[in-house]
């Protein structure tokens, strides 16, 4: 991006967002848009906090991801208001007054404690639509989450501007950083938590300040699919190297998956290359009109067939996934939607007024299934993994003769392979986020 393009960029993003909000207001019946930025949760019986994750319906108009206790209001016909909180405190650093390119749209009132806010929202409250926590609620301004309101903002979300898009890209880029130094750590034979502390250095975000857990697992714990235990010492023979990691930028996150084996000429490192070869071929279906549950079962086609290959699967990939024994070693959804969070709402919607598409049956773990359109950006993410408790149940299924129980004794040291990209559907060909990403570091 030139140094010009961020302000350009969010103009236009700023009137994207006030069209949708218009038109989500008129649905429901409402005269204003009121958007708490969260507050602080408090641990039962203590003093701490629990880390703070800002409201992304408030992000999604500025860049402030660190600001409870402040307010967007947006009246159709007139600019925003940024109530924003920078309160008198000598124990915390106090917010900074709110800067850059985006905030010369804004009608800034600047409050020093959150009760102060109620002088700036708009009355009366019966007809303000207030999407937020309950935990928000400030004086008779209780975050009720209209559904007309939320239904058709959640759905839209779907549709990143040319700035959301910029914003996954900058986030890409820190990922990838992190990636890097990960690997590195990893065949220098660091432990699961040196290298998520190196991928955290490499990426200048702590782990509150990343989208999501680091998932950093060695050897079999890459078969657990939320890995995030962080072993502190390393294996005696690290063999085997998955890590899921993200990163944020401006509000917005990148999800990327990688996973690496120690002997690069090995037989591990075979399958990885098999299942990477395939996972391109699932990107390209990124295209308008491709129904994303599509993918999903093709996914299962292209692993099964890859099982077969290396002669884990004695069975045909057709037959796999009608017998359900492709969803022993592929047992999540091919992807999600992303960027203002990690898993996009919206993923089921059937359109902005309500309504859900049902996930293909005997696939429950799938988070979307809508049919692609331009804008949207998903992630690809297929993964073979070797993991008892749901190999067992392919023998008590009577399914036992379709498996070469050696072959998974085999592979089953290395836990398993995920690989993940965040892809834009255009109007033409996809636009891989990640690999781009990973080609500008090279």
């Amino acid at each position: 991006m030139s140094a010009t393009a961020p302000a350009i960029l969010y103009r236009q993003h700023l009137d994207v967002l006030e069209q949708r909000a218009t038109a989500a207001l008129e649905r429901g019946g409402f005269d204003h848009l009121v958007v708490p930025s969260g507050t602080l949760h408090y641990q039962a019986f203590d003093d701490r906090d629990y880390p703070y994750a800002v409201n992304p319906h408030f992000k999604a108009w500025a860049p402030l991801t660190r600001n409870p206790g402040s307010w967007l209001v947006f009246t159709p016909g007139r600019r925003p208001t940024l109530v924003y909180l920078q309160p008198f405190d000598y124990w915390h650093v106090v917010p900074e007054a709110p800067g850059g390119y985006w905030v010369e749209h804004f009608d800034v009132r600047i409050i020093r404690t959150a009760e102060e806010a109620l002088q700036h929202l708009p009355q009366p409250v019966a007809r303000c639509a207030i999407v937020g926590e309950p935990q928000s609620a400030l004086g008779d301004y209780v975050p009720d989450n209209p559904a007309a309101v939320v239904d058709y903002l959640h759905y839209h979300r779907a549709f990143k501007t040319p700035y959301e898009v910029a914003m996954m890209r900058e986030a890409t880029l820190r990922g990838v950083r992190g990636h890097h130094a990960a690997e590195r750590a990893f065949r220098a034979g660091a432990s699961e938590f040196g290298i998520h502390l190196a991928y955290c250095q490499a990426a200048r975000q702590d782990a509150n300040e990343l989208p999501y857990g680091n998932i950093v697992a060695l050897n079999e714990h890459g078969a657990v699919l939320h890995y995030t235990e962080l072993g502190r010492l390393p294996p005696q023979d690290s063999r085997s190297f998955l890590i899921d990691a993200g990163a944020s930028h401006g509000g917005y996150a990148c999800d990327i998956t990688r996973t690496h084996a120690a002997d690069t000429a090995g037989e591990f490192q075979a399958m990885i290359e098999a299942v990477d070869a395939a996972q391109l071929k699932m990107c390209d279906q990124v295209r308008a009109g491709t129904d994303y549950k599509r993918i999903h079962l093709d996914a299962h086609l292209a692993l099964a067939g890859i099982l077969r290959e290396f002669g884990v699967l004695r069975m045909s990939p057709e037959a796999a996934l009608e017998t359900g024994v492709s969803s022993a070693f592929f047992p999540h959804g091919i992807g999600h939607g992303i960027g203002l969070q990690v898993h996009d709402v919206a993923g089921f919607a059937a359109s902005d007024g309500g309504g859900t598409i049902d996930k293909p049956a005997g696939h429950p773990y799938l988070r979307l299934t809508r049919v692609l359109e331009p804008g949207m950006v998903v992630t690809i993410e297929p993964g073979i993994y070797f993991i008892d408790m749901l190999l067992d149940e392919v023998r008590k299924n009577g399914h036992g003769d379709a498996v070469d129980w050696n072959r998974v004794e085999t592979f089953r040291p290395y836990g398993g392979i995920r690989i993940e990209d965040d892809v834009v559907c255009t109007g033409d060909a996809p636009e891989n986020l990640t690999r781009e990403g990973f080609a500008a570091a090279a």
